[in-house]
């Protein structure tokens, strides 16, 4: 058998602080954890990564370059099935960048960087959602009046963008745990689609409410 390559320093950097990050909050995790969590001296980590900006820059960068990938998706929406699994998707997204969420306000106060791309995030999203409503108002799966559209869109980027820090109040002890994490991507995705609901021809209503069903009762089972 061919031995693998070990991981390239700068790879396992990233990864660990990912996950320090989405655990503990940007704010509470230092370099020296990092470091230390790493098994290396922090003039390793250095350098890499000279500053902690660096490292919450280019786990960004991943986020945000997965993110446009994803949000292209959003041109072959067509119903309720679609709109569902295309959710879904960006929560389970946004769940793997978590940090970037729950400390959102603090993050954009200290890195103009994140400032400015986080901007060019909410008018991705928003278009992304627009293409979305166009697509199911074409294929009949919704009934929209043009005058709606931008405060529809407008508000289900506020719900997918400001989610988990609704689960983050509700429970801060247990709802950015990963055993948490199917029941909070569900409910974010519902209370999104939801949103959808006054303008959804019949047919597509109850099939949403039969997706939230099943769902829900399968969660039951977890």
């Amino acid at each position: 058998m061919v031995k693998k390559a070990p991981r390239r320093t700068a790879e396992r950097i990233l990864e660990v602080t990912l996950a320090l990050f989405n655990r503990f909050g940007e704010p509470n995790v230092s370099t020296t954890l990092i470091s230390a969590e790493l098994g290396i001296s922090p003039g390793n980590l250095y350098y890499h990564y000279p500053a902690k900006d660096e490292l919450i820059n280019s786990l960004f960068d991943r986020y945000e370059s997965a993110l446009n990938e994803l949000l292209n998706a959003s041109d072959g929406v067509r119903d309720v099935e679609d709109a569902w699994f295309f959710m879904h998707s960006l929560f389970e997204l946004i769940w793997q960048y978590r940090f970037l969420y729950r400390d959102l306000n603090d993050l954009l106060s200290k890195n103009r960087r994140l400032e400015t791309h986080f901007q060019s995030v909410l008018k991705n999203k928003t278009r992304a959602v627009k293409a979305l409503l166009d697509g199911m108002s074409r294929s009949g799966a919704i009934t929209i009046d043009s005058r709606e559209v931008e405060a529809t869109a407008t508000s289900m980027v506020v719900v997918l963008t400001y989610w988990l820090s609704f689960e983050y109040v509700r429970d801060p002890r247990r709802a950015l745990e990963p055993e948490n994490a199917q029941a909070a991507l569900l409910r974010g995705a519902q209370h999104v689609l939801n949103l959808l609901a006054p303008y959804l021809e019949q047919n597509q209503r109850q099939h949403l409410l039969k997706l939230v069903g099943a769902y829900n009762e399968a969660d039951k089972l977890n």
